[in-house]
Order: C-alpha cells, then sequence, then structure tokens
C-alpha cells in the first residue's frame, strides 16, 4: 500500500469538521474539547454531524454508496475500508477477492474488518488506534463523536496529498501549453523549410534561359510550364497561405500565454519567405517571357530558313548551265547573222542577269539575316550562299568577256534578224515576270491577324486584274514568232529550230503561263483557309476578351469589398465570421469561371496567338488577382478567428470589441486594416497615456516583436487587454515545484516521475539543468531556471 505523508512546509487547512490535526497523543484531548463544546452548544453537534456526514459522502459516492448514521454505517467496518480506499486513491482488496494488504476477511466478520482497517490506518498512516472494535459491534449505540475524530484523522493525513496533486496539476497544464506551442514551433518550421526548398530548386529550373533548336522542343518547354503553373504551383500557394495562418495562430497563443513571440530560424522569418516568394513569381515572368520570345524566334528562322531555301533553288535552277554556256567559243565558225544572233542573244542574257541581281541580293540578305537571329543550321546556309556569290560573281566575269568577244565578231557579221531580235526583246521581260508571278505565288508567309491576311488576298485580287493585260502581251509575243515563222516560209528560208538571241520558245512562255493560271486558283484556296484560321482565331481572343473583361473587374471588387470587412467590421465576431465564410464560399464557386478562362488562354497559345487588342487583363494578371483574393480573404477570416480566441481568453464583451475596432480605425489613416507607429502614438496620446520616447519604445516592442512598422489590429486589442486574464506566472510555477520538491530549493528525478504523469516528468528531466547550490545530492536538478525559462526569461 502506498504511504502517504504530509509533505514538509505545508501550512494547515481546515477540513469539513473543527478540531486539530496533531499526533496520537492529541486525540483524547480533543475529544474531551468536544464534550465540552456539546454541554455547552447543542446546535453545534448537530452542525458537526452534519457536516462531517456530508464530508464522507462526498468521497463514498465516488464508489456509488454513502452513510445516513454514522454510528450503524461504520458498523461492519466494510464502508471505513471503502472511505479509507477513496480517499487514498488506492485500490483496496474486496473481500473474499485477494490478499493484498489486508488478511482473507469476510463479510460476516465486522470486528475482523474493523480491526483489519484500524491495523493498516496505524501502519500505513500514523493514525493511533483509537476504538474498540468490539465495543463498536456489541454496543447498542456506539460512541458517535469518538468515531468522528477517528475518522476525521484520515483527511488530516490526506491533506498534504491533495495540496501535492493541486500543485501537479499546475505543473501539468503549464507544460501542456508550453509542448503545444513547441509543436506549432516545429510543424511551422518544418512547412517553412520545405517551401523554401521548393522554391530553391524551382528556381534555377526558371532561370535556365538555355533555348531549343527546334520548335517542337520550346513547345515542349512551354507545355512544361504549363504543367507547372496548372499543377505544382497551386498546393504552394496554398502551403504558403497556411503558413501565415498559422504563424499567426501560433503568436497569439504565445501572448494569450505569455510567452515570447516566436521568431523563427534564420532565413525563415514570414518575410524572407515573402520575399523568396516575390522572387520566384518575378523570374517565372522572365521565364514565361523569354519562351514565348524564344517561340517567335524559331517561328521567324523556320520561316526565313524556307524561304531561303526555295530562293537559293530557284537561283541555281536559273544558273544551271549558264556558266558553260558563257564559255561558248561558238562564235568563231559562226555566220554573221548567227554571231550577231549570239551578240543580241548574250544582251537578253545580260538583261536577264541584271534582273536576278536583286534575287541574288535578297538570298545575301535573308542569310545575313539567318546569321544574326542565331540560326542553328547557319553554317550550312552560308555555304549554301557563299557558293551562289562566287559563282555570281563568276558569270559576271565570264558575262563581260563573251561580250567583249561578241563585239569583236560584230564589226564582220552585220545580218541580223529584228524580228527574232524584237521577240527576244519581249520575251524576256514577260519570261521575268512569269518566273516573278510563279515565285509569288508559291512564296511563303507569316501572318498574325486578319487585317495582314486580307490585306495579302486584297494584293492576290490585284495580281490576277493584271492577267488580262498579260494575256495580250503573251499573245503579242507569240505573234512576232509566227511573223517569224511566216517570213521564212514566205522567203523559203530554213526556219532556225531556236532563236539566236534567247534561249526561252514560245513552247516554255506557254508552260510557265499554264503554270501560273494554274497556281491562282491554289493560292486563292490557301488564302481562303488562312483567312478562316485567322477568323477562328481572332473569335478565341473575342471569347477571351469576354470573359477576362468580367472577370478582371470581379476580382478586383472583391479584393476591395473584403478590404472594406476587414477595416469596418460590424456585429458579433461569430456574425463576421460567418459573412466572411459566405464570402470565401462565393470565390470558391468562382473558381469555374478561371478554369474557363485558363481553357480559352490554352486554346490562344495553341494556336500561337500571343496578343489580344480587346482587352487589357492577360491570363498572368487574372491569376495574380486570383491568388491575392484568396490570400486577403484568409487573412482576414483567420484575423476574427484570432479576435474570438483573444475575446475568450480576456472575457471581453462585443461592445468591447466594438469599441476597439472603432478606435482603431479612427487613427488609421491608410485604411489598410494597420496602424503606423505615429498614428498608433496618436491614439494612445488620446486615451491619456503619458508616453516619452523610452516607453513608447518598449510598448513598440511589444505590439510589434518583429519590428514590421505597423500595429495590427489584433497587436492592439492584445495591448489593451493585457491585464485582463488570468495566466500562470513564472513564480506561481517556481512555487508549485517547490511543494512537489518538500520546500526544497531544488527537486529530483525519482520525485518528478513520482508527481507528474510520465511524458511530462521525462519532458522536465531532459530540460531541467543541473542544479548548482550547495549541499544538494547527485542529479538534483534546478526547477527554478526551467520555470524562468518557460516564459522568456532566460534560456532553456
Amino acid at each position: 500500500m502506498m504511504m502517504v505523508m504530509q509533505p514538509e512546509g505545508l501550512g494547515t487547512r481546515e477540513g469539513p469538521f473543527a478540531g486539530g490535526s496533531g499526533g496520537g497523543g492529541e486525540y483524547m484531548e480533543q475529544e474531551e474539547d468536544w464534550d465540552r463544546d456539546l454541554l455547552l452548544d447543542p446546535a453545534w453537534e448537530k452542525q458537526q454531524r452534519k457536516t462531517f456526514t456530508a464530508w464522507c459522502n462526498s468521497h463514498l459516492r465516488k464508489a456509488g454508496t454513502q452513510i445516513e448514521n454514522i454510528e450503524e454505517d461504520f458498523r461492519n467496518g466494510l464502508k471505513l475500508m471503502l472511505l479509507l480506499e477513496v480517499i487514498s486513491g488506492e485500490r483496496l482488496p474486496r473481500p473474499d477477492k485477494g490478499k493484498m494488504r489486508f488478511h482473507k476477511i469476510a463479510n460476516d466478520d465486522p470486528i475482523g474488518n474493523l480491526n483489519t482497517a484500524f491495523e493498516v490506518a496505524e501502519k500505513y498512516l500514523d493514525i493511533p488506534k483509537m476504538l474498540d472494535a468490539e465495543d463498536i459491534v456489541n454496543t447498542p449505540k456506539p460512541d458517535e463523536k469518538a468515531i468522528m475524530t477517528y475518522v476525521s484523522c484520515f483527511y488530516h493525513a490526506f491533506a498534504g496529498a491533495e495540496q501535492a496533486e493541486t500543485a501537479a496539476n499546475r505543473i501539468c497544464k503549464v507544460l501542456a501549453v508550453n509542448q503545444e506551442n513547441e509543436k506549432l514551433m516545429e510543424e511551422y518550421e518544418k512547412l517553412a523549410s520545405e517551401l523554401l526548398e521548393w522554391i530553391r530548386r524551382t528556381v534555377p529550373w526558371l532561370e535556365n534561359r538555355v533555348g531549343e533548336p527546334s520548335m517542337s522542343a520550346m513547345q515542349r518547354k512551354l507545355e512544361d510550364f504549363r504543367d507547372y503553373r496548372r499543377l505544382h504551383k497551386p498546393p504552394r500557394v496554398q502551403e504558403k497561405c497556411q503558413l501565415e495562418i498559422n504563424f499567426n495562430t501560433l503568436q497569439t497563443k504565445l501572448r494569450l500565454s505569455h510567452r515570447p513571440a516566436f521568431m523563427p530560424s534564420e532565413g525563415k522569418l514570414v518575410s524572407d519567405i515573402a520575399n523568396a516568394w516575390r522572387g520566384l513569381e518575378q523570374v517565372e515572368k522572365g521565364y514565361e517571357d523569354w519562351l514565348l520570345s524564344e517561340i517567335r524566334r524559331l517561328q521567324r528562322l523556320q520561316h526565313l530558313a524556307e524561304k531561303f531555301q526555295q530562293k537559293a533553288s530557284l537561283h541555281e535552277a536559273w544558273t544551271r548551265g549558264k556558266e558553260d554556256m558563257l564559255s561558248q567559243r561558238d562564235y568563231e565558225s559562226a555566220s554573221l547573222q548567227e554571231v550577231r544572233a549570239l551578240l543580241r542573244r548574250h544582251e537578253a542574257f545580260e538583261s536577264d542577269l541584271a534582273a536576278h541581281q536583286d534575287r541574288v541580293e535578297h538570298i545575301a540578305a535573308l542569310a545575313q539575316e539567318l546569321n544574326e537571329l542565331d540560326y542553328h543550321e547557319a553554317a550550312s546556309v552560308n555555304s549554301r550562299c557563299q557558293a551562289i556569290c562566287d559563282q555570281w560573281d563568276n558569270l559576271g566575269t565570264l558575262t563581260q568577256k563573251r561580250r567583249d568577244a561578241l563585239e569583236r565578231m560584230e564589226k564582220l557579221l552585220e545580218t541580223i534578224d529584228q524580228l527574232q531580235l524584237e521577240f527576244a526583246r519581249r520575251a524576256a521581260p514577260f519570261n521575268n515576270w512569269l518566273d516573278g508571278a510563279v515565285e509569288d505565288l508559291q512564296d511563303v508567309w507569316l501572318v498574325h491577324s486578319v487585317e495582314e491576311t486580307q490585306s495579302l488576298v486584297t494584293a492576290h485580287e490585284q495580281f490576277k486584274a493584271t492577267l488580262p493585260e498579260a494575256d495580250r502581251e503573251r499573245g503579242a509575243i507569240l505573234g512576232i514568232q509566227g511573223e517569224i515563222q511566216k517570213i521564212c516560209q514566205t522567203y523559203g528560208l530554213r526556219p532556225s529550230s531556236t532563236n539566236p538571241y534567247i534561249a526561252l520558245s514560245p513552247q516554255d512562255i506557254n508552260t510557265k503561263w499554264d503554270t501560273v493560271r494554274k497556281l491562282v486558283p491554289s493560292r486563292d484556296q490557301m488564302l481562303q483557309e488562312e483567312l478562316t484560321r485567322q477568323q477562328v482565331n481572332e473569335r478565341l481572343r473575342r471569347q477571351f476578351a469576354a470573359q477576362a473583361n468580367a472577370i478582371g473587374p470581379w476580382i478586383q471588387g472583391k479584393v476591395e469589398e473584403v478590404g472594406r470587412l476587414a477595416a469596418g467590421m460590424a456585429g458579433s465576431l461569430e456574425e463576421q465570421m460567418a459573412g466572411l465564410r459566405q464570402q470565401e464560399q462565393n470565390i470558391i464557386n468562382y473558381k469555374s469561371n478561371i478554369d474557363r478562362l485558363e481553357g480559352d488562354h490554352q486554346l490562344l497559345q495553341e494556336s500561337l496567338v500571343f496578343d489580344n487588342k480587346h482587352t487589357v487583363y492577360s491570363m498572368e494578371h487574372i491569376r495574380v488577382g486570383w491568388e491575392q483574393l484568396l490570400t486577403s480573404i484568409a487573412r482576414t477570416i483567420n484575423e476574427v478567428e484570432n479576435q474570438v480566441l483573444t475575446r475568450d481568453a480576456k472575457g471581453l464583451s462585443q461592445e468591447q470589441l466594438n469599441e476597439f475596432r472603432a478606435s482603431f480605425n479612427h487613427f488609421d489613416r491608410k485604411r489598410n486594416g494597420m496602424m503606423e507607429p505615429d498614428d498608433f502614438r496618436a491614439c494612445l496620446i488620446s486615451m491619456g497615456y503619458d508616453l516619452g520616447e523610452v516607453e513608447f519604445a518598449r510598448i513598440m516592442t511589444m505590439v510589434d516583436p518583429n519590428a514590421a512598422g505597423v500595429v495590427t489590429f489584433q497587436a492592439f486589442i492584445d495591448f489593451m487587454t493585457r491585464e485582463t486574464a488570468e495566466t500562470d506566472t513564472a513564480e506561481q510555477v517556481v512555487a508549485s515545484f517547490k511543494i512537489l520538491a518538500g520546500d526544497k530549493n531544488y527537486i529530483t528525478a525519482e520525485e518528478l516521475r513520482r508527481e507528474l504523469p510520465a511524458e511530462q516528468a521525462e519532458y522536465c528531466i531532459r530540460r531541467m539543468a543541473p542544479y548548482k547550490g550547495a549541499g544538494a545530492p547527485a542529479g538534483a536538478l534546478d526547477y527554478v531556471a526551467f520555470s524562468s525559462a518557460l516564459y522568456g526569461e532566460s534560456d532553456l
């Protein structure tokens, strides 16, 4: 059986009845005092009996029984043992059910039961055996006052244990609060570390500006960025918001329990996380702009490369065989007519060569632009361009040499065929026009709007309008050839199979003309398809703009509405919370509109549409506004929750909260829910505070422990009500530990394990420093320093 001794140093405490709590030598004197009191005041005897019976029943009810008559109900000894069991807190063995501290007893042996109880009380509780079991059992009416005197000793024997239990409960309460706060701090540190680590891993990815050589690779990068926006970032936004809410809740609990404000580890302040988040968003915006710029650049490069290859192929086809032709010496064995024909043919070639000069310069300009835009196959482009330029220079040199030779031969040969020459003069530019028409009809384009496409359609219609005139020119050229044939037939000349002045035949002109006529409807169809595509893109732009122009002002209005609610809340806190929850639900229900807008934005990007003149709102603006709205409503709800905690903890009425809110709003000049130091000083002065610089600086450290430069409404309430709530202090905890330590200045691990629950006892043992005073045994612990550390007065 547990031996419960009254701790040293405890003061006396009145019980449920009068009388002392001394040792065995004083019990008889006490009884004689009671006899004298009974003779003097019968009413006192009645009241004493009633009080004693009530005290016994307050304990016996815990065991499901009670007494009505003192001398009768304690006669068999069972209820006396039950009372002893309830007061001691230990379960004694029931009769006929075991042998722990009592010898086996029977229900029909009241004398044995009473003697057993007397022996246990005398042995373990140092209560002398003042009653005789046989007198109680065999006497018709036992001495009621003697029984009361004896049982009252039970109360005094356990009074010290109850006081120790009270002290232990106080310590448990304080330690539970401290453990809960430490758990919240650890959770904050963990969440902050994870969020910062995610930002640290994400920023290098967003800062990577190494481009890809192909459009498909860059589009994969864009798709990866969209996945990051849709899938990876939104949960981190929620974590950031929840982290701020947890931080504010923890600081509120610490203030309410008079603990020092929580200061996170270096680099994990709320401001540090906010700065890191802003840096992430800046890098993110730069990465998106770079992606779109790279896609546009690759688009432009692809267009230029295709155009270069097409024009180079056409030029190479034109120059094929020209060097061999210019190197011929056919004029040496030719007749006069043939030489003149060769000369005229050479002049036509020079005309054609001059006409191709612009094409060569255009090819060189395309190559230069591809180099300036860092085209990934610039080496092959440069090589091909250089070959074309070298060949062009060689053609110029050969052309000049052949002209010199023909002019020397011209002096000898006089005959010329005017008609063939006229054919060549008119056919060469017409042929160039045909080549240009074919080239233009096969030319590729890059447009971004209906207007640009429409201008291409208009230009094409203008070109078609010139076709009748071109057809008449073709007829005139073919008529010259017909006249040549007529002359040959008239004079019996052998018609030449070729024109000596030009390699172009009427069949070539007809073939190219047929090619032009076939390309015209093909280009018509391609332009109409492009016009349809641009019209679809325009509808997508207008569809996106219609939603964005509705969602943007709605989000802005909601942000302003939440700001007004936070600054001028009316009604009870519960009503305010209900209103804010309703606002939060309305905002959550509106999320489907954001998702639809995201879908339209994705369609625009998949169609490579990057501009929209119909709205000033981009998807980035909508996302930032939406995140700001979610953060604002969550922060406002958290402020009201903290106000509820403060109100309940400090017993504030709704009228008091309304008065605090009115005062705060009056001095909140910027109407942003926060007072600046000058505004706060003016508010305190208006309330009668006499503030010097030192005193005001001290107050600011209370209301703004993180030195943010502003005073929130929650901090204002905490300051105005700082002395109204009942809270534990370091001195009270020290006094409680002193009770458990038996009035010593130190405590041992054994005493902690005996008086406190196992978990909290081990918590104290791990945290308490060794006691350094004189006369302490080995392993003594310093509970004074530990209690001060709980309230921030020293380091744990």
